[in-house]
């Protein structure tokens, strides 16, 4: 069976390029009716942090992304890797280093070198050395012995990748401090958990042939490797907060749906192949290839996420659109009015949907829908409050006040019939009532806007903009 694995480390947000290999991780994983295994990597003790585990479950859920094991703490099973490092000194694959930062620096700086490998001075020690060093509690760290040769592999995404033993210096397995670093840990859960493809960004590339040499030092069978082209910036740069934010909640914040995101970081050296705007979770994992992911570095283009965002809102119904809606409406301040009116909210979203390229746009809309004391916005104004205004929407106010009800129909009948009589365009009328009704200079079709209304509701705005704008 395929597992798969998403191996955060939770000393930050999780970025775009997290989100998206966590996200080709799910998508192999459902396509292949594997597993999908989360891991969080928190034995960085200085850096890591128990809410930014908290903020990266929070994303990936807020993305969908379930996972199917987990999550897994590092953490908690340090014996495990003390144990696995101790194998192997007990092997002679590996040995004690008892250099402090400080000699590992001041013999670097010595050799004038630009690249300076660890010289290896703890491996020859003398059996009194290493003695003395016990006995003066010296701190050690576990390195690893990197044995002579090529190591060699067929990477599932770039191909074959052959990389020179003697380039690679002897790494460290177990800090003094007693705590892994990443080489061993990830290679140690990797086999317990039957890892059997290691999905990650091209950012891993020199870390794979280390952790090859590990698989083959403790006997194991190394997964397959897939390495994951690097995302961009327009300037064509590593995408970084100098290019604006990148935390994936961030987004979330800003009004962006989740499914518009999941769309926009699965098109990130990928694609589905067919002439749609956007796909399902479902569909985006039967149609997932890792064969079909590029090479290329893709670039971060938020022009296009903004323009997803507003075709995906457009699509979803207004109960899907709902739960991710609910957060904006509270900071709006109509939360509680928006559920005691739930269905007719509903009607609002689908009139408005079309025009809102996010959720901040769309709960600022709906609020002018429940609430009648908006601000006019002055461009309206200026571009449709003119001479003849007040009369022809007095008029108007009249007609529908007579009316026994008030449906888009009737109310389009009537407002023509008005601008006939009074020998001008029905936009003479149409646009004055739209700034009465809303504020603002567009709207949706202004006669569907009358029938959500209602005509009370309609009534009373209209006596609003009769006694609060100007004589023009």
């Amino acid at each position: 069976m395929v597992r798969v694995r998403f191996a955060p480390s939770p000393t930050g947000y999780l970025h775009v390029g997290g989100a998206r290999t966590a996200l080709f991780n799910w998508l192999f994983a459902r396509k292949m009716g594997g597993k999908f295994v989360l891991r969080i990597e928190d034995t960085d003790l200085e850096r890591s942090s128990q809410e930014m585990s908290f903020e990266i479950l929070q994303a990936l859920r807020w993305l969908r992304l379930e996972w199917d094991e987990g999550p897994i703490y590092q953490s908690r099973r340090l014996v495990i890797y003390r144990r696995m490092a101790e194998r192997l000194v007990r092997e002679g694959k590996a040995y004690y280093c008892y250099c402090t930062k400080e000699e590992i620096e001041e013999r670097r700086r010595a050799s004038g070198k630009k690249v300076w490998k660890y010289d290896r001075r703890c491996l020859h020690l003398s059996q009194e050395e290493k003695e003395r060093f016990e006995r003066e509690g010296r701190p050690r760290a576990v390195r690893f012995l990197v044995p002579p040769g090529v190591t060699e592999y067929q990477d599932l995404i770039l191909g074959r990748v052959s990389v020179k033993n003697d380039e690679i210096e002897d790494f460290v397995l177990l800090k003094s401090d007693g705590y892994p670093t990443y080489h061993l840990s990830v290679v140690v859960d990797d086999h317990l958990m039957k890892i059997t493809h290691v999905i990650r960004g091209a950012d891993h590339i020199a870390n794979t042939p280390k952790q090859i040499l590990l698989y083959r030092a403790f006997g194991w069978e190394p997964p397959l490797f897939a390495h994951l082209p690097l995302i961009l910036g327009k300037d064509r740069k590593k995408l970084s907060k100098r290019h604006g934010e990148t935390s994936v909640l961030a987004f979330r914040e800003r009004g962006i749906v989740s499914l518009a995101m999941v769309n926009f970081l699965a098109q990130l050296s990928w694609s589905p192949g067919e002439d749609k705007d956007f796909y399902t979770m479902e569909e985006l994992a039967e149609r997932f290839s890792l064969e079909k992911v590029r090479k290329s570095n893709p670039i971060f283009d938020l022009d296009k996420l903004a323009w997803l965002n507003s075709k995906v809102i457009s699509a979803l119904s207004a109960g899907d659109i709902w739960p991710e809606l609910l957060p904006f409406l509270e900071r709006e301040g109509i939360k509680e009015e928006s559920e005691a009116k739930k269905d007719w909210v509903f009607r609002v979203i689908e009139l408005i949907k079309e025009r809102s390229r996010d959720l901040l746009e769309m709960a600022r809309k709906i609020k002018r829908y429940i609430r009648n004391d908006f601000d006019y916005s002055e461009d309206a104004l200026r571009k449709h409050w003119k001479e003849g205004a007040k009369d022809g929407l007095r008029r108007l106010r009249q007609v529908y006040a007579g009316l026994d009800s008030l449906d888009a129909a009737s109310a389009e009948a009537s407002l023509r019939a008005l601008a006939e009589e009074m020998g001008v365009k029905a936009a003479r009328l149409i646009h004055p009532l739209r700034v009465a009704l809303l504020g603002e200079r567009v709207s949706p079709p202004i006669f569907h806007v009358v029938e959500v209304l209602g005509k009370e509701e309609v009534l009373l705005r209209i006596d609003r903009a009769l006694r609060e704008l100007p004589d023009v």
